[in-house]
């Protein structure tokens, strides 16, 4: 569990980092003010780039915490520069990296108790990261990414998914 949850969530925020570099860059060469790039949403109803990296680093972050049979530890929403997102990205991978491997064995049977819109839900881990926290996260970082390409900045599927 550990090399399905841990190494992916690292290796996406990874990839996730990369990917404001380069919209940082973006701003900079077109002139775009930051801000602009940050607060953009796909549609009204939807969050902006912002909370999508945020999202995502929670998602990872408190996947690590219950698959390890630990309470999560919470993360402020306070970003509003590519420089704190970047620290947030920092921050949640020297999270979850300091859970121990050991910590996750038998995680798969882990019952996971949480509130998901308001209702309890509880699952088993192998339910939890494959039909929950994984496809979540995966669903802000995509989101992110498709954020920044309308916007142009150039960035194709190896951005996405890493080297």
């Amino acid at each position: 569990m550990h090399a399905r949850s841990i190494v992916v969530y690292d290796r996406f925020l990874n990839n996730l980092s990369h990917l404001l570099d380069k919209a940082e860059k973006h701003c900079e060469v077109k002139g775009i003010k930051p801000e602009a790039m940050l607060t953009f949403r796909l549609f009204p109803d939807m969050f902006p780039f912002v909370k999508q990296v945020q999202l995502s680093c929670d998602f990872a972050a408190r996947a690590a915490a219950r698959l390890a049979g630990e309470e999560p530890k919470s993360f402020p929403d306070t970003e509003i520069s590519f420089a704190e997102l970047q620290d947030r990205i920092k921050a949640a991978r020297g999270y979850i990296a300091g859970f121990d491997p050991a910590a996750y064995a038998g995680a798969d049977q882990r019952k996971i108790a949480l509130k998901i819109r308001g209702k309890d839900v509880s699952m088993t881990g192998e339910n939890y990261l494959n039909l929950y926290s994984l496809p979540q996260f995966y669903f802000h970082i995509a989101t992110a990414y498709n954020i920044l390409r309308h916007n142009g900045v150039e960035l194709g599927k190896g951005d996405y998914m890493g080297g």
